[in-house]
């Protein structure tokens, strides 16, 4: 019914591939700035997972491995460095930090989580220079969220469109993989915006794509609206609804991560309306089952799609 990270990756190299999260001393600039970072961010970031910072990146790669090896019996790995912005340091350190992560053993990809306005063509020349020496892919991982650039404005975001269509059209010209991360619950958001950005991401060409439900982590300005009841969400009868038109809408070469949040229970103040994520997927499933609804089933809007009338 969509096309599955998990096979896109079987299908790019040959068997199951893992990803080992990697935590770095790094921020955000939204934080930095004095801009408080975005309403939905914790201050832990979303690096759950993760090891503590101060480890240093090969011992906590050893140390996730061990644990995925063991429990998977895997033999590929993803270095993955997922929590705040991981392009936000100097040139050199960052260099550093990725050469250090590519010389590990069976290692074949690095994944680097960042945003839209900490993109720029050194860091991706020196990102361009590790793969060749390391033979190794890369995937820059980017947080969009929503093409309506008025939630962006809204939650502050600290960037709007233009400056995730500027960092995909630099990073496309090194042919590394594009994974981008969108939210389909915002509040002020509607099934149009689910459908516009399902078209944008389809348009650019993106490879992969995490789709995120909104939770709400505990002492953030998000928190403190949804108790005080400013702002409102979705049921969950909805966000299916949206979900299915997203991915209908989606092109069915891009993968799909994702489909609901995941966030340990004590860290959040609402997360998935109170039911498990792989519950949801089989309601998701089930009703796309019940649809005959699958990814791509809308995808017919590109390459002068009002011409078609035209066609011999």
């Amino acid at each position: 019914m969509y096309y599955s990270y998990s096979e896109y990756l079987k299908n790019k190299y040959g068997e199951k591939v893992y990803k080992l999260p990697v935590n770095l001393p790094v921020t955000c600039p939204n934080r930095l700035y004095g801009k408080g970072g975005c309403d939905f961010c914790a201050e832990a970031g979303t690096g759950f997972e993760s090891l503590d910072s101060s480890v240093p990146i090969k011992e906590q790669l050893k140390k996730t491995r061990e644990l995925i090896e063991k429990k998977y019996h895997a033999h590929k790995f993803i270095a993955y460095f997922q929590n705040y912005t991981n392009t936000f340091l100097p040139l050199n350190t960052f260099k550093q930090y990725m050469r250090e992560a590519s010389e590990v053993p069976d290692i074949v990809e690095l994944s680097i989580s960042t945003r839209p306005d900490c993109i720029r063509r050194d860091y991706l020349l020196a990102l361009e220079e590790i793969r060749e020496e390391a033979k190794i892919q890369i995937t820059i991982e980017l947080g969009l969220q929503t093409a309506n650039y008025h939630t962006l404005l809204m939650i502050n975001r600290g960037h709007t469109l233009a400056e995730y269509i500027d960092a995909v059209l630099m990073i496309r010209e090194y042919s590394f993989d594009i994974c981008t991360h969108v939210i389909l619950n915002l509040p002020n958001d509607e099934n149009i915006d689910a459908v516009e950005t399902a078209k944008l991401l389809s348009a650019l060409g993106i490879q992969i794509v995490k789709i995120h439900s909104l939770y709400i982590a505990k002492n953030t300005r998000l928190c403190k609206a949804f108790e005080n009841g400013t702002i409102s969400l979705c049921s969950k009868e909805e966000y299916i609804e949206r979900l299915i038109l997203f991915l209908e809408y989606l092109s069915p070469r891009i993968a799909v991560g994702r489909l609901f949040s995941r966030i340990p229970e004590d860290k959040a103040v609402f997360s998935n309306w109170g039911t498990s994520w792989w519950k949801l997927k089989d309601e998701l499933l089930l009703e796309m089952k019940r649809m005959d609804s699958f990814q791509g089933k809308k995808f017919s809007y590109l390459s002068g799609a009002s011409l078609k009338c035209f066609e011999n």
